[in-house]
């Protein structure tokens, strides 16, 4: 279905499909139901999209013609060229000239008159066509009409100019289609219009963003004029709340209480005074009037009987009395009459009160209902269990317990061979008649299981309920709950008989079999497992307990044996080997102690259904998984029988030493490197990870040894030279140390060769040595920006500011993309010249580097430094609209904000950046600020959580729990930063690369950044007072 939209304001509703319609059917369909010729539609899709001759071939679904979508038809109106539409007669006069001199109403006395619209406006109108006899797109009704889109008759070049327009002057502007309807409804839009269209869409676009900073800042300035004129409630007392917390206990007390004053304001009602009628006085005279004499027609009753026409009068009040001095000498007869205390239980007497049942009149009504029901259900089919159990358990609920037990009684009767029925009756008995019933419940049926266990139940003590169990399995041997339940009611040596009998009575339950051969001795047992795997040639289970047997008693070589025999065994009866149920039972055996056994099923089972070019990753995973639910030692195994595979695969051999490394001990963990590097020697990972092992170790010569062999392997590696030189290094052996580089830089070492190297003669104050490997190593790697740092910062240790500043220069011009260098060039003008150099330096580095958000920081924090605090907003708030997402820039917006501001500011940085650390601790810091202790460790454990290399947020975490926290609470978080070993971060980058704390633990790092943290906050308070 296609709809078409006319000029003439009707819908026309064609049913073509348009997959298989062409725009010719389409246009041949539009002839054929309005008339309207081929040659003068024009049909549009939009406004600005018109179909062209030549895709009359096209498909209308080329075309983006769909179901159900709407096409506009555009057509020339000319005079003449279609037959007008006869008018209705009912509106002809609407369109008919007036007679002359006509006044509308004179005939019937009303008098004429006339108004300014009637007259007209003062210039005169133009001479508009008689539009009386046309009509849409038609032709006129004789030879003197006048067509729509005509001149006046007899003027011929008006009437030519009329055929070439092809459109009505006079036509409505259309509000939808604008003026092309009139226009350029004969135009074709061509590519040349488009092309207009769309610069002119640039100009205005452009216009508009040319005018946009003006507009924003003009609205932000109306914005901040009016919250400084109105201001609101909180931001007028912020000040007075903050000084609240100065007041003492007293001078809270001290503050009067507000009253309500809200009644002056309020509407009073209307309220009217009735006089109470005399007859509705005397009836509350005559109610509370104690009567004591009996009127004379009492009398002739002799007082015996209440006339039929007095009604009995009652004192409400004496009967409320009556009951509450009754209630007062039940109460009295309970207490002491001794010493006057009372014995009554308080919580007792009030429980006794609430289990009183009040039953409403509709809840007696449903009841009757009922029991006329199951009345009627017993009667009618008296060998129905359930009915039976159903009425008395109404007559239960009713209160009636009595009409229960002898409704049930005599169900037991009419249906002795159900068990239910039996059970209700015991569950309704009295403790004394229970035992009866359900004597009499076994001798009706003494084969249900049911009956025996709830007889068991009703005995007290163990061995009444042994002889029980026992008298029912004479009755069911094969019931696998009696045995179990007697077994458990035994001693061992007992059970162990009687589970003799339960596998002969009930050969094909193995939960007996696996009790029986863990109460028996290694021989038995055995002699026992045989018996249940000729018994169950399907059960796993059988095989697994046998496995975990010959562990138990040393024998570690049978383990595997009996393992792949039992699947062998298994596959053999036509079992399909489950591979994730086999490492379910793996983890079992590891929780109960059977590791050879858990190895064993690993082993034999874990590539069972797994394709060769899945084992690995499939392997893997599966390790994760168990790595994931504790279960370290089947992990290990997978791992172990992976290597055997994949023994060249170094992500294997890393994630085995991962899983050594955090739940192994360090023997475990150099047997695997060392094997792991016999077969991957020339994994340098493995080979460092082996080093750095023996390193925490305290074994230096070990770390030495498999450096060592190492560089004997890999001779031409890096990585094991800096490794060397760091062990060298951190162990207070520069010479040794020195050595190692000199040789890695003689052997054509990269740029961090010479940058280790110049470290060295940093930290062994031999200046010179140092410029000149730093010169030599930028002649090597000139575009390497740390050399570059490293020798502007020597310049500035030195007092060489000028320098410092060339050596900054040089490096950008090699790095312009380089952000440290840009930042300590900045910092450098600041110090020598002034705020505005500094300004210009950052101003270029955005340039180069525009969407940089450190940048916009260090620009925003220089002009704080200098107390601009107006410009630092504004360049706050460029940053943000440059860089939305930014972490660190929302964090110092969050710690610029004033105090009311700094939650909105919050949660505008958390919808941004849910997960940026930074925004994380600076939410962190304002719980910390409220004294939202929880809430605020639980955001400092998110954010270094997320960001543990970044130094800065441990030391904000420690100095938290220093104030809030316990011992234990602060041990914890040094624990997790030592392990983590952060390397980042502004504050712990400054302290942990300074000379002097070269080799800190990072423990005495952490402290030291925790008191400069300490030492800002005392200067950021002092400024503010």
């Amino acid at each position: 279905m296609v709809f078409i939209a006319s000029p003439i304001h009707k819908t026309l509703a064609l049913n073509v499909n348009p997959k298989t319609t062409t725009l010719q059917d389409l246009k041949l369909a539009i002839h054929g139901s309005s008339g309207i010729p081929i040659s003068l539609q024009h049909l549009f899709l939009s406004q600005s999209f018109q179909f062209h001759t030549q895709e009359d071939s096209s498909l209308l679904s080329e075309l983006g013609v769909g179901t159900n979508s709407t096409l506009t038809l555009h057509f020339p109106f000319y005079g003449g060229t279609q037959t007008p539409a006869v008018p209705k007669p009912r509106l002809d006069f609407l369109n008919s000239k007036p007679p002359p001199n006509y006044v509308a109403g004179l005939g019937r006395g009303a008098t004429g008159f006339t108004t300014r619209s009637d007259i007209g406006p003062a210039r005169a109108a133009p001479d508009l066509p008689d539009r009386s006899a046309t009509t849409i797109g038609g032709a006129a009704a004789g030879p003197a009409a006048v067509g729509r889109g005509r001149g006046k008759p007899g003027e011929e070049e008006e009437e030519d100019e009329g055929d070439d327009k092809g459109y009505d002057e006079n036509q409505k502007f259309d509000e939808f289609e604008g003026n092309d309807v009139g226009l350029f409804a004969s135009a074709e839009y061509d590519e040349d219009d488009k092309e207009a269209d769309a610069v002119w869409e640039e100009i205005d676009k452009r216009m508009d963003s040319r005018r946009k900073d003006r507009r924003e800042a003009r609205l932000k300035q109306e914005i901040e004029k009016y919250r400084a004129s109105n201001p609101k409630i909180t931001e007028q007392f912020a000040d007075l709340k903050r000084k609240l917390y100065t007041l003492s206990a007293q001078e809270w007390d001290s503050i009067p209480e507000i009253g309500d004053y809200s009644l002056r304001n309020k509407k009073k009602r209307f309220e009217s005074f009735v006089p109470v009628p005399d007859t509705l006085l005397e009836k509350a005279r005559q109610e509370q009037e104690h009567v004591t004499a009996l009127d004379p027609k009492s009398r002739a009753a002799s007082g015996t009987e209440t006339p039929w026409s007095q009604t009995p009068v009652t004192d409400l009040t004496a009967v409320g009395e009556g009951r509450g001095t009754v209630l007062s000498l039940k109460l009295d007869r309970l207490s002491d009459s001794v010493s006057g205390l009372t014995v009554v239980d308080p919580k007792g007497y009030l429980t006794d009160l609430k289990s009183m049942k009040i039953t409403s009149d509709a809840e007696i009504s449903d009841i009757k209902k009922a029991r006329l029901l199951l009345k009627s259900v017993t009667q009618t089919n008296p060998k129905h269990p359930p009915g039976w159990i159903a009425a008395a358990r109404l007559e239960e609920v009713a209160g009636k317990i009595q009409a229960a037990r002898q409704l049930i009684e005599k169900g037991c009767e009419e249906c002795p061979k159900n068990e239910d029925v039996w059970l209700e009756a015991c569950r309704l008995s009295s403790p004394d008649e229970a035992k009866a019933v359900i004597a009499k419940g076994v001798k009706s049926i003494p084969n249900s299981v049911k009956l025996w266990m709830q007889a068991a139940k009703l005995e007290h003590d163990d061995a009444s309920k042994s002889k029980v169990l026992r008298r029912g399995l004479e009755h069911i041997p094969d019931s696998v709950r009696l045995w179990k339940a007697v077994v458990e009611l035994s001693n061992e040596e007992n059970a162990r008989v009687l589970l003799h009998r339960a596998v002969e009575c009930c050969p094909l339950h193995v939960e007996l079999w696996l009790a029986l051969v863990r109460l028996e001795t290694y021989e038995t047992a055995k002699m026992v497992l045989n018996k249940a795997r000729q018994k169950l040639t399907k059960e796993p289970a059988i095989w697994i307990t046998a496995a975990k047997l010959e562990e138990a008693n040393g024998n570690t070589a049978m383990v595997g044996k009996i393992i792949e025999r039992g699947i062998r065994a298994l596959q053999r009866e036509g079992l399909v080997i489950d591979r994730e149920a086999w490492m379910k039972d793996a983890e079992a055996a590891e929780r109960a102690g059977s590791i050879a056994t858990c190895q064993a099923i690993i082993h034999n089972t874990i590539g069972i259904g797994v394709e060769d070019e899945d084992r690995k990753r499939t392997w893997v995973a599966d390790a994760e998984e168990c790595k994931k639910r504790g279960s370290i030692e089947t992990a290990r195994a997978i791992y172990a029988h992976a290597l055997t595979v994949f023994l060249t695969k170094k992500s294997i051999w890393l994630k085995a030493a991962q899983l050594e490394k955090s739940h192994g001990t360090r023997e475990s963990l150099d047997a695997l490197l060392r094997k792991a590097v016999t077969y991957r020697p020339q994994a340098e990972v493995l080979w460092l990870m082996g080093a750095k092992e023996k390193w925490l170790a305290g074994d230096v010569p070990a770390a030495r040894a498999i450096l060592q062999e190492a560089y004997a392997a890999i001779p031409n590696s890096e990585e094991i030279w800096l490794a060397a030189f760091k062990l060298e290094f951190e162990n207070n052996e520069p010479e040794r140390a020195r050595m190692l580089l000199s040789k890695a830089r003689e052997r054509g070492g990269t740029e961090r060769v010479w940058m280790k190297s110049a470290i060295v003669e940093r930290e062994l104050g031999n200046i010179d040595e140092e410029r000149r490997l730093l010169n030599e190593g930028l002649k090597r790697f000139p575009s390497f920006f740390k050399l570059w740092l490293m020798l502007g910062q020597l310049d500035e240790r030195l007092g060489h500011l000028e320098k410092a500043k060339e050596a900054y220069d040089s490096g950008l011009k090699h790095c312009p993309n380089c952000i440290p260098l840009w930042l300590s060039l900045a910092n450098l003008e600041e110090k020598v010249n002034s705020l505005s150099k500094a300004r210009a330096v950052l101003t270029m580095a955005r340039k180069k580097n525009p969407q940089n958000p450190e940048l916009w920081l260090a620009a925003v924090r220089a002009e704080l430094r200098h107390g601009n605090k107006r410009e630092s907003d504004i360049l706050m708030a460029k940053a943000l609209q440059e860089c939305p997402d930014s972490g660190i820039l929302w964090a110092a917006c969050i710690e610029l904000a004033p105090r009311p501001q700094r939650k909105t500011k919050s949660m505008d940085a958390l919808k941004k950046c849910d997960h940026d650390p930074h925004v994380i601790a600076a939410v962190a810091k304002l719980f910390w600020q409220d004294r939202k202790v929880d809430k605020a460790r639980t955001w400092f454990n998110r954010a270094v959580t997320l960001a543990p290399d970044i130094g800065d947020f441990w030391a904000l975490f420690y100095k938290f729990e220093l104030q809030h926290g316990s011992e234990e609470m602060q041990k914890e978080v040094l624990r997790r930063c030592v392990a983590a070993e952060p390397k980042h971060g502004e504050k712990w980058q400054a302290i942990s690369k300074a000379v002097e704390n070269s080799h800190q633990p990072v423990e005495a790092i952490l402290k030291k950044v925790v008191v400069v943290l300490g030492k800002e906050e005392s200067a950021a308070e002092n400024s503010k007072q």
